[in-house]
């Protein structure tokens, strides 16, 4: 039944469009579009294509589960927990390094205004700003996000309204620039090396669009709600984007642009509308601001879902709608990254935004990944003969070859990084931050075996080995308990199941037929609930039921259990 309260596809479109459209596209876009020149339309939308088909598979995979860590529980139940320690921290770490970045920006064009304050004093204030509104929770941050990315999203379609009249000669006082810069720029500026650089900033122009998966479970109706808010976000995305750029190109030479100013004010100045770049200008900020809004949404939520699932500090756990301690962990991360650019600042922006889209493509490909491994194994198990409701039509369209095609792009992108000067320190944070996320993992699992996030319920184990918790019929074991929960990895003691083998003495019926029916698969077997002798089993249960405080001598296949588990 849907819920009447949460949040709507719209909320979820505006609280994604707000996320995406910021300082990564009023300001890096800049970059790449010095190393790409007009064969950076090429980009963005194959950018749009490529987040159409994360997104598709995002919503795939919440309608089965709208799971409150989102793309880290599908990494972890498709791959294991090491795989959704990784991606969840990895995330984190990216994102809050490029926020920081992002409230650095801010503060550049906000001294513009307010000569007197330092940088370090305003990007501080910001972050400490973004922080206390994240604390007002899901609804409140829906209707502010929603109304800035309104802002946000009528002043890239109002700039292209500006540059449409420029380009045709509609403006008052101006003639017609026609192709202008466009027609003289070489269509490729570096071949096809300057655009395989120019696409990581591409992909983190559409970065925040994964918050629809992490704001599913404040959805009203996510089952229905999150699919729509997928597809209307990445068709807005792409069409704003190659609008916008396309008749940027026209304004102004891909030379003249710097990454120290949005490109969309340093064209409209070239023109003479000083008024209208201050107002982009103005924009520019609101954007920024709104993007950081969004992402500390999604980073309070990511970190306390790592907490509850043991791969984080305990003390982030909190159990109130909003992730108030992992919001405020989030901001305090983020004012560290606000003094790593003031003592750093040669490039530390390239750096930062890099850092952030290989945290953001690794998701990207946890994601379709997780989606692609899912996926196959529910139509194996659907053409096993398993039950009709396992299974159903995908949404990614050309399903798994998208997939597949999304996988390689990133491969690409990843290993074009170090083609644009700042990305390969980039490229080596995002190696850093995944070899330190697997090495605490490692360290934490021998210091500490059995954490929560190392035992899996059995139908997480049987999603990540390809197969359904319910596939066993629900008539085989009607009067039993539910099984345990097992460990990740078996004891070294305990052999795999094998076909039923003869038992050493006659046995009626009734003492055998309830544990070892043939067609009973192994994930449903539980510990019987009687006691006594007849509770017992041959060497298959000794190897089954094995239980701390419990005699079992493999030696003695015939030994009988003297009563349950105390």
């Amino acid at each position: 039944m849907a819920r009447r309260e949460g949040l709507t596809a719209g909320q979820l479109t505006m609280l994604a469009l707000g996320s995406a459209i910021g300082g990564a596209f009023f300001l890096g876009s800049a970059v790449a579009i010095r190393s790409a020149g007009p064969a950076v339309l090429l980009g963005f939308a194959a950018g749009g294509a490529l987040v159409y088909v994360v997104l598709m598979a995002l919503a795939d995979l919440t309608l089965d589960d709208p799971a409150p860590g989102s793309f880290r529980d599908y990494a972890q139940r498709a791959f294991g927990p090491l795989a959704g320690f990784v991606v969840g921290w990895v995330y984190w770490a990216g994102l809050t390094l490029a926020m920081s970045s992002e409230a650095t920006a801010a503060a550049v064009f906000l001294r513009a205004w307010w000569p007197g304050l330092s940088g370090p004093v305003l990007a501080t204030l910001i972050v400490l700003v973004v922080t206390g509104l994240n604390l007002l929770g899901a609804r409140q941050q829906a209707r502010l996000e929603g109304a800035l990315a309104g802002v946000k999203v009528l002043a890239v379609a109002g700039f292209v309204l500006v540059a449409l009249s420029l380009i045709t000669g509609l403006w008052p006082g101006k003639a017609p620039v026609g192709l202008g810069a466009l027609a003289r720029e070489p269509w490729q500026a570096a071949g096809w090396r300057g655009l395989l650089g120019a696409m990581l900033v591409v992909m983190f122009t559409y970065a925040g669009t994964e918050i629809i998966g992490l704001a599913a479970p404040s959805a009203r109706d996510p089952r229905r709600n999150v699919v729509r808010a997928a597809r209307w976000t990445a068709v807005v995305l792409a069409g704003l984007y190659v609008l916008a750029v396309g008749v940027l190109l026209a304004l102004i030479p891909t030379r003249s642009l710097s990454v120290s100013a949005s490109p969309l004010v340093t064209a409209l100045a070239a023109h003479g509308l000083g008024t209208a770049a201050r107002a982009v200008n103005g924009v520019l900020v609101t954007a920024i601001l709104s993007t950081m809004l969004a992402v500390m949404f999604s980073l309070g939520r990511v970190v306390r879902s790592l907490a509850e699932d043991g791969m984080g500090p305990a003390w982030l756990v909190d159990r109130s709608p909003v992730p108030r301690r992992g919001i405020l962990f989030s901001g305090a991360v983020m004012l560290a990254g606000v003094a790593l650019a003031y003592l750093v600042p040669r490039q530390v922006y390239l750096f930062l935004v890099s850092a952030g889209g290989f945290a953001l493509l690794l998701v990207y490909a946890s994601i379709v990944a997780a989606h692609w491994r899912l996926r196959a194994a529910q139509a194996r198990l659907h053409a096993a003969g398993g039950p009709p409701t396992g299974h159903r039509p995908t949404l990614v369209p050309w399903f798994p070859w998208s997939n597949a095609l999304v996988l390689a792009i990133v491969v690409a992108v990843l290993a074009g990084m170090p083609l644009v000067p700042g990305q390969g320190a980039g490229l080596g944070a995002g190696l850093a931050m995944t070899a330190l996320a697997a090495g605490i993992y490692a360290w934490r699992a021998r210091r500490r075996p059995r954490t929560p996030a190392e035992v899996w319920s059995p139908g997480r184990e049987a999603a990540a080995r390809g197969e359904q918790a319910h596939a066993a019929p629900a008539s085989s074991a009607p009067h039993r308990a539910p099984s345990p929960p097992r460990r990740l990895r078996p004891e070294p003691a305990r052999a795999p199941l094998q076909a039923p083998a003869p038992l050493p003495a006659p046995a009626l019926e009734w003492e055998v037929a309830p544990e070892i029916a043939p067609d009973e698969p192994a994930t449903s077997r539980t510990p019987p609930q009687a006691s006594g002798p007849q509770a017992a089993g041959g060497p298959r249960q000794a190897r089954e039921r094995r239980r701390p405080g419990r005699s079992h001598h493999p030696g003695h296949p015939g030994r009988k259990d003297k009563g349950p588990a105390g």
